[in-house]
């Protein structure tokens, strides 16, 4: 990531309704959540989730896929790793690789490639 990639990623994640939005995607897990029922749970309008879902998938933190008439999110772990590893690429004397099994630790384990396809 770049510096400019994490600069937006940053200001996504810098609004109360992102941050709620995607920490509760992190507490969803691999079964993620729905539009509705994100809206429902932090008791938001639909037309008000729905900017900010766009916001934070633009920003690399969130995915999403359709089923049928709706669409599912997800916490987008790889990219909390990339934001995480450029703010910490200079941690350990400028070995980031001895922070990696941190980074990993905190992400839910290492890079996968198995995650649901991206519909957004």
């Amino acid at each position: 990531m770049e510096k400019n990639g994490a600069i937006e990623t940053l200001s996504a994640l810098a609004h109360d309704i992102r941050i709620d939005v995607f920490r509760l995607l992190i507490r969803a897990g691999a079964e993620g959540a729905s539009a509705g029922q994100i809206a429902k749970t932090l008791e938001i309008r639909p037309n008000t989730l729905s900017n900010n879902l766009n916001i934070l998938s633009a920003a690399g933190m969130i995915r999403s896929i359709r089923e049928g008439r709706s669409i599912r999110y997800f916490a987008n772990m790889d990219g909390m790793r990339d934001l995480l590893s450029f703010l910490m690429e200079d941690c350990c004397g400028g070995r980031a690789d001895l922070c990696r099994p941190l980074l990993d630790q905190i992400t839910c384990g290492p890079l996968t490639s198995q995650s649901p396809a991206r519909d957004k």
